[in-house]
């Protein structure tokens, strides 16, 4: 197998903290969990069901995010 190399054009900062990278992730779920949901209205369907199976695994990983982050920064 070829090393897999990341692209440098979108690389994260080495000195971004785990917090910081947590709440872009989950604000970044939540927006395509909007996404997915508004896109579902539009369609009809078994691609209506894909488009809120889509937001459904969205949410379960943003769901996961905010776990994560809630261990990471208490409240």
């Amino acid at each position: 197998m070829a090393e897999r190399r990341p692209n440098p054009i979108f690389t994260i900062a080495p000195d971004v903290n785990n917090e910081t990278l947590l709440v872009h992730a989950c604000e970044t779920l939540a927006s395509a969990s909007v996404m997915a949901s508004e896109l579902a209205f539009i369609l009809e369907g078994p691609k209506c069901n894909l488009a809120l199976g889509i937001q459904q695994m969205i949410s379960l990983a943003e769901l996961s995010v905010n776990r994560v982050l809630d261990h990471v920064d208490p409240q």
